[in-house]
């Protein structure tokens, strides 16, 4: 088994282990869900025009939850010094830490997307989509979270500051996602604003390890 799958199994099982897995990132987004038609009222009308950008605000900050832990505990331990030193460079660290965290918690918020956006009375027929747009989203999340979680090792308030890095960052998945999502509901083209959201996730995927394992070094040095 290759280094890189030995830390995408490692990085797994502590997620599920020590961090509960999807429950918490579940229970704050139902949470959103069910308390937005609370305050912004119940006319089925209203609902169905914000469900896209809703449900897409709502997966944004439910994957924030957990990126504070992503190196901070094994910073704290030691465990990341090893890391350092083993056969795998940084740069894999980052990208399996990135991808585990979206397994546990960016793949099944997407699951959980669909059925959030109709509830909020979204069409059925955007379910498809907005699976789709979830999932890469997701990625994006959890690619742009991990570069926020590496910048923000040996900070006091960690949370705060990765808070502060990784919104900013947030914002073009929200913006495109979101979009593609209204423009199908309105029979808009919807094709130039998934692809954003797919260009990207293809960035974010590709750069951020790059990016997280600068920040693991200027930490660890």
């Amino acid at each position: 088994m290759s280094a890189f799958l030995l830390l995408l199994r490692r990085e797994l099982a502590l997620a599920w282990g020590r961090g509960g897995g999807p429950l918490l990132a579940l229970t704050f987004y139902a949470a959103i869900v069910t308390l937005l038609p609370l305050a912004a009222g119940s006319d089925p009308a209203r609902l169905a025009v914000i469900a896209p950008g809703v449900s897409w605000l709502a997966l944004a900050l439910s994957s924030l939850l957990s990126l504070e832990r992503l190196f901070e505990r094994d910073f704290e331990d030691g465990a990341l010094d090893l890391l350092a030193l083993g056969p795998a460079p940084l740069e894999a660290v980052g990208a399996a830490k990135a991808l585990a965290q979206f397994l546990a918690n960016g793949a099944p918020l997407a699951v959980a997307t669909p059925l959030a956006a109709i509830l909020l009375g979204a069409p059925v027929s955007l379910a498809p989509l907005a699976f789709a747009a979830a999932l890469i989203g997701g990625l994006a999340f959890a690619f742009t979270g991990g570069l926020g979680a590496a910048l923000a090792l040996g900070s006091k308030r960690g949370g705060l500051l990765v808070a502060v890095i990784v919104l900013p960052l947030f914002a073009p998945p929200v913006i495109f996602g979101a979009g593609a999502l209204q423009a199908m509901a309105i029979g808009l083209p919807w094709a130039p604003g998934f692809l954003l959201l797919a260009a990207y996730a293809a960035g974010a995927v590709a750069l951020a390890p790059l990016a997280m394992a600068a920040a693991c070094r200027n930490a660890l040095g």
